[in-house]
C-alpha cells in the first residue's frame, strides 16, 4: 500500500470535506484513506437479479426492480404527511411510500423517468408496496456501477452519520471513489512464493473484491487473502521480536541442580509430580541452561500444581546463587502464594517473605536490607515489588502470576532489577485457547500442565433450577453433616433495580433462616468490605469456625481450603464461562468428592444454556476456553482487550484456527532459513517489518 497516499487525511477524499470528516472520525474512527479502505462491509446483499413487479412476494428479504415513475403526490398533514408514488413495468404497478425526507425525495423524483429501485417488499390493500426504497435513475451505465446487478456491500453506520448522508450507500460511494482513484497504488506486501504456495489473490484485487466483488467466489478469495495477511503479519511481528530479544538479552546460566532442589524434591514434596509437571520442569531447566533469557508461559487449570513447578524452578535459581520473586495481581493471591510456599518448604529451609501494600514500614526496612545483602531468597508480593526502592542483590528468576492483569511497563520494571534480565515464567490459571495463546503470547514459549495431581477426584457439576432449591438445601445439610464446608456465590452485593438477580444481602438472610444458629455458622465476604474485615471472615472459614461462606466473586482467586467441597453459584447464567470455571476451581482441592451446583432461572438465553451445559459436561479448562472464545469472541476474553494485538478486521480466531497455524508455520520456516529477512525474495517482508509506526495496518499491533 502506498504509505503516502493512504495516510492522507480523510477530508481530502473527494466528497468528504471537513464536516463529514469530523463525523467519520468521531463515529467510526476513520481518519485516513486507509481507515476507510479497511472499514470492510459486514455483509453483501445479492443484487444480481432484477425482479418483475408481478413476481414480488412480501416475504422476500430484498428485491431490485426496474420501473417507470408514473405518478407522485404528498398526502396528509403534519404528523400523517407522506410521499406516495406509483411505478410501473410491463407486468404491473407498485406503490412507493416515504414518511421521512419527503421534500428532498420529492424533488429527486421525475415523472416518466425509469429508476432502479431496491428495498424490502411489502403489501398494502393486497398490492405490492415498498417503503423508503433506494433509488437511482436508470441508464445502461448505472446498472454496471458498483452495487447494481452485483453483490452490494453493506457497511455499518450510525444515526449521526446518516444525518450527513453517510449511510451504507453513502459509505459505499466514498469507498468506490477511493478505489477508483487509488486501487493501483495498493502494493503487494507478500513475496510471490507465498502467494503461489497458498494460492492467494493479489493484494489490490483482494481489497477491490472485498468491497465490490465480481461474484461470490471472488469475495471468498478476497476474504481468505486478507485473513491470511492479517494473521501472517501478527506472527511475523511476534516471532521477529522474539528473535531480536534472544539476540539482545543474554540470560543467566543455571549450571547445576543442587542442595535446595534435591532436598525439597526428596524430603519435602508432599506428593508425586505428574508427568505434565515433570515435562514443564524439564523445559524450564533446558531454557535456563542456554545463556538466553527465558520467557515462558505456563498454562494450567486451577489446582493443577503450577505453584509447585514455579517453586522448584526458583529453587534451581537459588542453587545457582540467585534470588527469586513471585508477583501476583492482588494481595489475596500474593498471600495465597506465600502461605502455600511457606507450608511446602517448612521452617528453617529457606527464607521467604511477603511484600504488599499492607506490609508495615518497619518490616519493609528489614526486608529491603535482606534483599540487598542477598539473605532473602524468595520474595512474594504485589505491584509493590516493582517499586524503585525494592533492590535485589542478584535477581535471577521471576514468576508473574495472571500476567494479563499487569501492564507492559510494570512487567518491564522487573526486568531492570538486574544487569542481565532475570528469567521470566508467566503463569495463568485462565486456560487460553490455542489460537489466542499463539496471538497474545506468540513471542513466548508455551508450557501446559493438563493433568490433575494424583488422588484428586473430578468435580461433579449439577445444574439446578429455582424450583429445586429445597433439594439444594438438603444436599448442603448432608455435606455439612460430613464435616465439609460450602461456598455460596452471588453476582451482586445489593439488589439492583435493573437486574432481577439474587443478591448477597437477601441470600444471607435466606441462608440464616435455613441454617440457624447455633447448629450452623455463616461467613460473609464481599469486595466492599474493609481488608481486615474480609481477612477476619476468611480466617473464620479457614479455621472451620463457619461452615458456609456467602460471598461475591472476590473468592474467585486466592482461597485454598481443601475441606470446602461444595460451590453453589447463584444466577449462574449471568457469569461468563471462564469465571464459572475459576469459581468451580475453589473446591476439589482435597481428596474428597466435591460438587459445583449452578442455580439458574428457567429463562435462559441461548448462550446462557450453552455455558451451563458446557460446565456440566466437562471439567477441561482448555475445552471450556475454546467454547468461550466462540461465544464471546477474542476481544472479550479476559485480558485480551489491553493487549493491542487483537485489532483483527477480517480474521476470527474462533473459526480461523487452521489459517493461523498455516501463517505461523510459514513465518517459522522463513525465519529458519532467513532470520534477518535478507534474501532478495524476502526484502518485501523486511520493508514491512521496518515500517513500524509508518501507518501499515498490520503494524498497529505493537
Amino acid at each position: 500500500m502506498n504509505k503516502q497516499i493512504f495516510q492522507t487525511p480523510i477530508e481530502y477524499l473527494r466528497g468528504v470535506g471537513v464536516t463529514r470528516a469530523d463525523v467519520l472520525k468521531k463515529e467510526l474512527e476513520i481518519f485516513t484513506f486507509e481507515d476507510l479502505l479497511r472499514h470492510f462491509p459486514y455483509k453483501h446483499i445479492d443484487r444480481t437479479k432484477l425482479y418483475k413487479i408481478r413476481d414480488i412476494q412480501p416475504d422476500l428479504p430484498y428485491v431490485q426492480v426496474l420501473a417507470r415513475l408514473k405518478h407522485k403526490e404528498i398526502l396528509g398533514e403534519k404528523h400523517t404527511k407522506r410521499l406516495v408514488a406509483q411505478v410501473q413495468d410491463d407486468t404491473g404497478t407498485m406503490e412507493l411510500v416515504w414518511f421521512q425526507g419527503i421534500r428532498w425525495v420529492e424533488k429527486y423524483l421525475v415523472t416518466d423517468k425509469v429508476y432502479i429501485l431496491f428495498g424490502k417488499p411489502g403489501s398494502f390493500n393486497g398490492k405490492p408496496q415498498m417503503a423508503h426504497p433506494e433509488m437511482e435513475l436508470y441508464s445502461p451505465a448505472a446498472l454496471k456501477q458498483k452495487g447494481n446487478l452485483t453483490l452490494q456491500p453493506a457497511y455499518s453506520s450510525t444515526e449521526k452519520l446518516k444525518q450527513f448522508s453517510l449511510d451504507s450507500k453513502g459509505l459505499q460511494k466514498l469507498t468506490a471513489a477511493l478505489l477508483e482513484q487509488h486501487n493501483k497504488e495498493i502494493h503487494e506486501n507478500l513475496p510471490i512464493y507465498i502467494l503461489q504456495q497458498f494460492k492467494l489473490m493479489g493484494r489490490a484485487d483482494a481489497y477491490r473484491n472485498m468491497h465490490f466483488p465480481d461474484d461470490a467466489v471472488m469475495l471468498n478469495e478476497a476474504i481468505h487473502r486478507l485473513k491470511f495477511e492479517e494473521l501472517f503479519f501478527i506472527q511475523l511481528k511476534l516471532l521477529k521480536n522474539k528473535l531480536l530479544r534472544i539476540q539482545k538479552f543474554k540470560g543467566h546460566v543455571f549450571e547445576s541442580v543442587g542442595h535446595y532442589f534435591n532436598d525439597f524434591y526428596h524430603n519435602k514434596l508432599p506428593f508425586e509430580l505428574t508427568n505434565s509437571q515433570k515435562k514443564v520442569l524439564k523445559e524450564i531447566r533446558q531454557d535456563t541452561q542456554r545463556g538466553v533469557q527465558m520467557n515462558r508461559l505456563l498454562q494450567g487449570d486451577v489446582g493443577s500444581g503450577k505453584t509447585v513447578v514455579a517453586l522448584m524452578s526458583m529453587l534451581i535459581a537459588i542453587d545457582n546463587g540467585f534470588q527469586t520473586c513471585i508477583m501476583a495481581p492482588t494481595e489475596i493471591l500474593a498471600n495465597q502464594h506465600y502461605q502455600t510456599i511457606k507450608s511446602l518448604v517448612g521452617d528453617g529451609f529457606i527464607e521467604v517473605a511477603l511484600l504488599t501494600g499492607s506490609t508495615k514500614k518497619k518490616d519493609r526496612n528489614v526486608l529491603h536490607e535482606k534483599l540487598e545483602n542477598g539473605q532473602l531468597k524468595i520474595l512474594i508480593g504485589t505491584h509493590a515489588l516493582i517499586e524503585d526502592k525494592v533492590q535485589f542483590q542478584n535477581l535471577g528468576f521471576v514468576v508473574i502470576d495472571e500476567q494479563h492483569r499487569f501492564g507492559v511497563e510494570q512487567r518491564a520494571k522487573l526486568w531492570r532489577k538486574n544487569t542481565i534480565p532475570p528469567h521470566i515464567l508467566v503463569m495463568t490459571a485462565t486456560p487460553i485457547p490455542r489460537t489466542l495463546a499463539m496471538t497474545l503470547y506468540g513471542d513466548l514459549d508455551i508450557s501446559v500442565i493438563n493433568e490433575l495431581p494424583a488422588g484428586r477426584k473430578p468435580i461433579q457439576t449439577l445444574h439446578f433450577y429455582e424450583n429445586q432449591r429445597l433439594r439444594m438445601f438438603g444436599f448442603m445439610k448432608q455435606e455439612i453433616a460430613k464435616g465439609r464446608q460450602i461456598y455460596v456465590v452471588y453476582p451482586l452485593i445489593q439488589e439492583s433495580e435493573k437486574l432481577d438477580l439474587k443478591n448477597l444481602q437477601d441470600g444471607t438472610e435466606i441462608m440464616a433462616r435455613e441454617f440457624p444458629l447455633p447448629d450452623y455458622r455463616i461467613s460473609i465476604v464481599h469486595g466492599k468490605m474493609a481488608a481486615k474485615d474480609k481477612d477476619f471472615e476468611m480466617q473464620r472459614f479457614v479455621k472451620h469456625e463457619t461452615q458456609i461462606m456467602v460471598a461475591t466473586t472476590v473468592i474467585e482467586v486466592g482461597v485454598n481450603i481443601p475441606n470446602a467441597s461444595v460451590m453453589i453459584i447463584e444466577n449462574a447464567e449471568r457469569f461468563g464461562l471462564s469465571q464459572l470455571h475459576q469459581l468451580r476451581g475453589r473446591v476439589g482441592r482435597g481428596a474428597e468428592q466435591s460438587y459445583c451446583i449452578l442455580m439458574s432461572s428457567h429463562k435462559l438465553s441461548y448462550d446462557g444454556k450453552i455455558r451451563l451445559d458446557t460446565m456440566v459436561k466437562t471439567n477441561n479448562g482448555f475445552e471450556i476456553s475454546e467454547i468461550d472464545l466462540q461465544l464471546r469472541g477474542p476481544g472479550n476474553i479476559e485480558g485480551t482487550q489491553q493487549s493491542g494485538v487483537l485489532d483483527l478486521k477480517v480474521a476470527d480466531l474462533a473459526t480461523d484456527q487452521q489459517l493461523l497455524l498455516q501463517a505461523r508455520k510459514c513465518v517459522e520456516e522463513i525465519f529458519a532459513k532467513d532470520p534477518e529477512l535478507a534474501h532478495p525474495e524476502n526484502q518485501i517482508l523486511q520493508l514491512a517489518f521496518q515500517a513500524k509506526n509508518a501507518g501499515l495496518s498490520w503494524d498497529k499491533i505493537s
